[in-house]
């Protein structure tokens, strides 16, 4: 099974967006599912309230920052990556990519995990 999909199934199996893009690398990571989960708790439903980034994004980011932070910020890094998942999901806030206000979706949960998983790949 391809990482994305691998993604897919933890969301399909008690995990939120976040927890979902983080355990596919668990892995390459060399930590934990059990860690991973605890690291990206907090980041469902666009940081539980739909209000913020979607959870599969700062997931992406959180792998990124685990395997390139050398001491230094990775700023430029962590805005290339908002700028291409904003571009091929359609928006960045949970509300957004789920239409809560405009009742359009603009990208599936599945696909954000999917988009955020083949983003860290490519990285």
């Amino acid at each position: 099974m391809d990482r994305k999909e691998l993604a897919v199934e933890f969301k399909h199996n008690g995990h939120n967006c976040c927890q979902s893009v983080l355990c596919a690398f668990a892995d390459e990571l060399k930590i934990s599912t059990e860690e991973l989960d605890k690291m990206g708790a907090g980041f469902g439903v666009g940081m539980g309230c739909m209000e913020a980034t979607c959870g599969a994004l700062i997931g992406a980011q959180m792998v990124n920052g685990i395997r390139t932070f050398q001491g230094k910020p990775i700023l430029k890094d962590a805005a290339e990556l908002y700028k291409k998942f904003n571009e091929k999901c359609g928006a960045t806030l949970c509300k957004d990519l789920k239409g809560r206000d405009t009742g359009k979706v603009l990208c599936e949960c599945d696909d954000c995990v999917r988009n955020a998983v083949e983003m860290c790949e490519k990285s």
